[in-house]
Parts: C-alpha cells; structure tokens; sequence
C-alpha cells in the first residue's frame, strides 16, 4: 500500500508539472502580438526571481564558495535554460500555434541521445536509430502541416524552426544538469540560474525597450500571464517534478512529460481558440512513439 500511494503521489506531482509547464505554450501563442519576446522572458524571470529569493537564501549562502568556484558552469546553464530555450520559446510563439511548440518541445530526449553520442561515445542502437526516424517524420509532419510535400517549397510556420531550436538549447542544458557539481544544492543551482539567467537577459530588455517606438501596456490579464509563468510555470512546476522524481523516478516522471501537448492542446482551445487538426494526432502519435522505442530499456528475464 506504501508503494502504491508513492506511486499516486509522484504522478500526481509530475501530472502537476507538466500541466503548468503547457501553459507556458499557451502565453507565449496568447500574448505574442502585445509584447515583445524579450520583454516577456526578463518579466518571467524577474517574478521567479523575486518570489524564489526568501526560500534560497540561505541555500545560497552555505553554498556559495561552491557557487563562486563554478561560475562558468553556471553561467553558460543559465544562457541555455534560462535566457535562450525561453526566449525562443517566446519568439517561436509569434508565428505559430501553442500546440506545435508542445509537440515539438517533445523533441530534446532525442537531441540528447544525438549529443551524447557525438562527444560521449555513447552507442545508438539499432532501436534508437529507429525510434529517432519516426520522431524525425513526426516533426516534419508539424512543420509541414500534415503536407509532407510541401517541404520542398519550405511552407511551415516559421515559429516551428525556433521551437526546434529551443529544444536542442533545451537538450544541451540537460546534459549540463547531469554534470552539476556535488557540493552545489538543487535550490542553489536553480535560483542562481534565474538570477544569472536574468541578468544576461537585461541588456537585449533594455535595448529593445529603447528601440520601441511605443511603450508596451501590460493589462491586468498580461499581468496574471506574466505571474503565472513566473510563479506557477517557474517555481510551482519546478518542485512538482523534482518531488515526482524523488517518488516514482526520472524515466517515469519523463514518460508522463509527454503528455505535454495534450495540456497544451486543451488550453489552447480553451483560450486561444486552436483546434487540433488530424496532423497534429498523428505527428505527436509519431513523437511519442519514436522516443518511447529510442528510451525504453528492455526489461531483463
């Protein structure tokens, strides 16, 4: 019974997670005509930062000789998951919908099977050469809109392209993660990535908000957007999934990540007015399929 409800406690966590994270697609599709990319990434972070500093301080503060010592380390994570997958994220969000930037983001397990066996000599195997193909084709069923054909005329959504990007960024940060220095905790980690994060982030803010020829208004729902994506998308999802690992472990909690555009897809209906086209089914059909045969070890008899 004690196993069970863990099991029912670390899903729940990671179901939490997930969901949050989807709403990020869904604000960076509902909110890309109002406000600059960059804008709304230095607004994100700037809340995370704001409500995470009394819970790490002191986190911080005992590991901060650790901290100085690996500031390159931290500094090029923070670049990666922080100032560019987000950003992307943002920009991609101003040319297509929500639901194609879930299906794609579902795209960096792969990426990192790629990456580390090009500089950790780490084999691919016949079944993750496979399982790489049919994600392969379910991207470029995304991009193509179900119209394979059509990508010899290169007609996509030009966002798509900068999804993919933001999931290889994605990918190389989580390579990154799995190197982190022992004597660094996961809360110090984190909240010296936002911070870094944000400051690399200030000067494109600062220097896009004077190149704007009209000053951004931020209406009382963008407000709630920006709080949600910096508190409940940031912090909230942030210890959901690290509490669901702890629970039920890495590959599960991943497996349920994959449930990603279906909480995207959902809201997007709910506030965007997307519909799911037959393409989409197919393509995220063809994604999850693809990584779960690149990721599942075969079980010993």
């Amino acid at each position: 019974m004690g196993n069970k409800n863990q099991q029912f406690i670390g899903i729940s966590f990671a179901l939490l997670a997930t969901a949050l994270w989807s709403g990020n697609f869904v604000v960076a599709r509902g909110w890309s005509a109002e406000i600059h990319p960059f804008s709304l990434a230095f607004y994100r972070w700037t809340v995370a930062v704001l409500v995470f500093t009394p819970f790490a301080l002191r986190a911080v503060k005992r590991d901060w000789k650790a901290i100085r010592a690996n500031l390159p380390y931290l500094s090029l994570t923070a670049l990666l998951g922080v100032s560019a997958f987000n950003t992307l994220i943002y920009f991609a969000g101003r040319s297509t919908t929500a639901i194609n930037l879930s299906l794609i983001a579902l795209t960096f397990p792969i990426f990192i099977l790629l990456l580390s066996s090009i500089f950790f000599k780490e084999k691919i195997t016949l079944k993750k050469t496979f399982g790489i193909l049919i994600v392969l084709v379910g991207v470029l069923t995304i991009i193509s809109q179900g119209q394979l054909s059509s990508l010899l005329q290169l007609s996509f959504h030009a966002g798509d392209p900068l999804m993919l990007m933001a999931a290889f960024t994605f990918s190389i940060h989580s390579m990154l993660l799995k190197r982190k220095p022992t004597e660094i905790s996961v809360i110090s980690l984190q909240y010296i990535t936002f911070l870094i994060g944000l400051l690399i982030l200030l000067p494109f803010f600062l220097v896009n908000k004077s190149l704007q020829t009209e000053a951004e208004t931020i209406s009382l729902p963008m407000f709630a957007s920006i709080l949600y994506i910096g508190i409940c998308a940031s912090l909230v999802s942030f210890v959901s999934w690290n509490k669901a690992i702890e629970k039920i472990g890495a590959p599960s909690a991943g497996m349920i990540y994959f449930l990603l555009p279906l909480f995207s897809g959902f809201a997007a209906w709910i506030f965007l007015g997307e519909h799911l086209q037959v393409y989409h089914l197919v393509s995220g059909l063809l994604i999850v399929v693809g990584i779960v045969v690149s990721t599942r070890k075969a079980i010993p008899r």
